[in-house]
């Protein structure tokens, strides 16, 4: 029974030793990495020299720019081009003077007006042509040309349709599809066909609201 007290003894001695001698190796490591830390902190100094820490001027926290405004007006432009519903099925001829070039005039709108616009009463600031464009880009084209110009102040205009010289039956394809598309504008007072030196039965010359 002594014995083995003695052996556990001598058991707990190797153990405390060994327990020692890494805690030693552990505290030599230790040392070394920071003579090594000082050793390149030294080497920095001694490259570089003496030198003073930056001293920080008080800051002034700048705000934040503001962010871009919001096109409105915009927005509500690309809406109203997303929402164009000129109709290819709309028949103008009910809504036309019967006269012998089927003019236009919104219902208000007098008959001396749409003299006047005959006669060349308003400067034509403006012009679309849509020869060799195809029906559907016709109308895109006429409706983009209408809103331009009334945002830009035009107030009379001139709308280039031909005169079907090259179209079976030497009829205007675009001529009676022009018109409907013109009455369905809100924006269009009246209408009329261009004088010779104009364009004549190719052409309408077309005045757009705010010219009264």
């Amino acid at each position: 029974m002594k014995s083995k007290s003695w052996t556990d003894l001598a058991k707990l001695k190797d153990e405390l030793s060994r327990q020692q001698e890494l805690d030693a190796q552990k505290r030599r490591l230790e040392l070394e990495q920071e003579k090594e830390r000082l050793s390149q902190k030294n080497l920095f100094v001694r490259a570089v020299g003496d030198v003073l820490p930056i001293q920080h001027e008080k800051r002034v926290r700048l705000k934040a720019p503001p962010p871009d405004p919001i096109a409105f007006q915009q927005i509500k432009d690309d809406q109203a081009v997303l929402h164009e519903s000129l109709s290819d099925e709309f028949d103008a001829s009910t809504l036309l003077d019967v006269d012998d070039q089927l003019s236009f005039r919104r219902p208000g709108i007098g008959l001396d007006v749409t003299k006047k616009l005959r006669t060349g009463g308003w400067s034509i600031q403006g012009q679309m042509d849509l020869h060799g464009l195809r029906r559907e880009e016709a109308r895109e084209a006429l409706a983009q040309f209408i809103r331009d110009a009334c945002k830009t102040g035009w107030r009379c205009v001139r709308v280039v349709h031909g005169k079907g010289l090259g179209s079976p039956g030497k009829e205007s394809v675009l001529k009676a599809k022009t018109q409907a598309w013109l009455v369905q504008k809100n924006e269009v007072l009246a209408f009329v066909q261009a004088k010779a030196s104009e364009g004549g039965a190719g052409a309408l010359v077309v005045l757009l609201k705010g010219a009264l």
